[in-house]
C-alpha cells in the first residue's frame, strides 16, 4: 500500500460523490430482516466448528451522553439520569449471558471495544461490573497483544479514573475533541478545554495505556482554515498515536440534532477542500503515516505494522490491527460479523430490552453472504486496507479468471487509469498517491449490490 496520500483538487472535484464507507461487504443497506436470531444463533454455534475456530473481537454499544453535541450522527440517548444506564447495564448483561454460551471458551478475546454515545457516561463501579461479566461468559486474553479499548469524553475523566480505566484491563483510549477552537465548540455544543483534554494524553501513558487515538471532524460550523491549523498545530505537538480526522456529513434529514446546526455557517465546499488539503499536509510533515480513508498513525504504531504484514482489516469501528476475529456485537443496535454473516441489533433501547426480556436474543437483521459476496468483499478489503490489487491471488483464491468475471469492472477500472488514480497492467492495479484519498470511489467499482440498486442509498460523500 503507498504510504503517501496526494491532495489532488481536480481528482477529489470528480470523483469526490457520495459512496459507503465500506465497513463491511455487503454493507447495511442489504441487512434485512430474515436474517433472525434462529440464523445468528446458527451460523455462530457453527464457526466453533472450525479447523482452527477464529479468535474474538468483542463491541459493546454505550449509548448514553450527559449532553448533546449537534454533528453527532451516532445512535445514542440523552440523559442526565443515571438509573437509565443501570438499567441497561442490567439487560446488558442478561445479552452477554446468552451470547457467551454461542462461543466455545478456548476461543480468545483478543479485541474488545467500548463505543458511544459515551461509554465514560457509567462510572467507575459500573465499568467494572461489566468487565466482569464479559469475563464470566467469555475468556478475556490476558497477552500484551489484545487490544481493549475506550472511547472516552476528555469533559468525564481525568488522570485519577484513566487510572482506575487501565486497571480493569484497558490498554487503548479514543478521546474524542473534534476542535479545539472555542467558537467551534460553541457551534456544536461541545465546549472543551484544550489543557485539560490534551493533558489526558499524558496521563493515559502514564497509566499504562499503549495507545491513545483522537478523533477529529473537519467541515463543522465556524470553521476556518486558520483555526483548523490551530488545532492541527497543538494536536501535533501533543504527538497521539493515531488520528481520525473525519469529514462532517451534514445530513440534517437523517439526525434530527444536526438541524440545530446553522447552516450557513458550514465552510464553502472549497473551504473544506482546502482544511482537507492542510491535514494531509501538516499530518504527513509531522510524520505520520497515512493508513486509509482518515486514518493516520504514527510509524511505530500497530495500524502501521498490520498495513505492512497484510493483517490491517475493516470494520464498524474503521481500520483495526486483528484481521481474523468473529466479531460479536452487544448492546443497542451493535453489529456483529460472525463467520460469513453481519447481522445488527434493535436499534432502539426499548425493542431491544422487550427482546431481552422474552429471553431471545435483540438480533434485528443481518445478512448470509453468498459466494459472489465473499468474492467482492475480499476485493474491497483489498483496495480499502492495502491500496492494490492482485488479479491472479485474487482468481486463485476463488478459482476464477478473474478478467472473464470481472470484464465490465476491468473496463470502469481503465477510465481510472486514464484519470490517474490508479496504475493498472494485466496482473493487478495499484492506488496512486493522487487516488488514495478515492479509495472509497475506486472500491465502488466492484460493488455488486450498489450498481444493482435501483435508487441510490444515502451516503456521506467520499471525501
Amino acid at each position: 500500500m503507498q504510504t503517501i496520500a496526494r491532495f489532488d483538487a481536480d481528482l477529489i472535484q470528480r470523483y469526490g460523490l457520495n459512496g459507503p464507507r465500506y465497513t463491511s461487504y455487503p454493507t447495511a443497506v442489504s441487512f434485512h430482516e430474515g436474517f433472525d436470531e434462529v440464523a445468528y444463533r446458527q451460523y455462530a454455534v457453527k464457526t466453533n466448528e472450525d479447523f482452527i475456530p477464529k479468535p474474538l473481537s468483542l463491541y459493546v454499544h454505550l449509548p448514553f451522553c450527559h449532553s448533546l453535541c449537534y454533528y453527532c450522527g451516532c445512535n445514542k440517548k440523552i440523559t442526565r439520569h443515571s438509573r437509565h444506564g443501570e438499567d441497561y447495564l442490567y439487560w446488558l448483561d442478561r445479552e452477554i449471558a446468552l451470547q457467551g454460551p454461542l462461543f466455545d471458551r478456548d476461543r480468545e478475546v483478543m479485541q474488545l471495544h467500548f463505543g458511544g454515545g459515551t461509554p465514560t457516561f457509567f462510572d467507575d463501579d459500573q465499568l467494572e461490573r461489566l468487565m466482569g461479566w464479559l469475563g464470566r461468559d467469555f475468556r478475556l486474553s490476558e497477552s500484551e497483544e489484545r487490544e481493549f479499548s475506550i472511547e472516552i469524553d476528555p469533559r468525564t475523566v481525568d488522570p485519577a479514573r484513566l487510572e482506575r480505566l487501565a486497571g480493569l484491563g484497558l490498554n487503548r483510549l479514543s478521546l474524542g475533541v473534534q476542535d479545539l477552537d472555542p467558537e467551534v465548540q460553541a457551534a456544536v455544543n461541545r465546549i472543551q478545554g484544550a489543557e485539560e483534554t490534551l493533558a489526558l494524553i499524558d496521563a493515559s501513558r502514564r497509566a499504562g495505556f499503549g495507545s491513545v487515538s483522537i478523533d477529529l471532524i473537519y467541515g463543522l460550523p465556524k470553521q476556518t482554515l486558520e483555526s483548523f491549523s490551530r488545532t492541527l498545530d497543538t494536536i501535533i505537538e501533543a504527538a497521539p498515536d493515531r488520528l481520525s480526522v473525519y469529514n462532517y456529513a451534514h445530513l440534517p434529514d437523517l439526525f434530527r440534532s444536526q438541524r440545530l446546526i446553522r447552516e450557513e455557517d458550514l465552510p464553502e465546499p472549497a473551504v473544506r477542500l482546502e482544511l482537507l488539503q492542510c491535514t494531509i499536509e501538516r499530518l504527513g510533515a509531522a510524520g505520520y503515516v497515512y493508513i486509509g480513508m482518515d486514518h493516520f498513525a504514527l510509524p511505530d504504531n500497530e495500524l502501521v505494522a498490520a498495513r505492512d504484514t497484510g493483517q490491517l482489516q475493516r470494520n464498524f469501528q474503521g481500520y483495526s490491527t486483528f484481521a481474523d476475529c468473529d466479531l460479536v456485537g452487544l448492546g443497542v443496535s451493535a453489529i456483529g460479523k460472525v463467520g460469513d454473516t453481519y447481522s445488527q441489533n434493535r436499534k432502539d433501547i426499548r425493542s431491544w430490552r422487550r427482546s431481552l426480556q422474552d429471553g431471545a436474543l435483540p438480533v434485528w437483521r443481518g445478512v448470509q453472504l453468498t459466494w459472489e459476496d465473499r468474492l467482492r468483499r475480499r476485493v474491497i478489503e483489498q483496495i480499502m486496507c492495502h491500496g492494490a490489487l492482485d488479479f491472479e491471488s485474487i482468481g486463485e483464491a476463488f478459482d476464477i479468471e478473474f478478467s472473464e468475471h470481472f470484464a465490465p469492472e476491468l473496463e470502469a477500472l481503465d477510465l481510472l487509469h486514464r484519470d490517474g488514480l490508479i496504475v493498472l497492467d494485466d496482473d493487478g492495479f495499484q492506488v496512486t498517491p493522487g487516488g488514495m484519498l478515492l479509495v472509497r470511489a475506486i472500491a465502488m467499482v466492484f460493488d455488486e449490490a450498489l450498481q444493482a440498486a435501483r435508487a441510490t442509498p444515502k451516503f456521506s460523500k467520499v471525501i
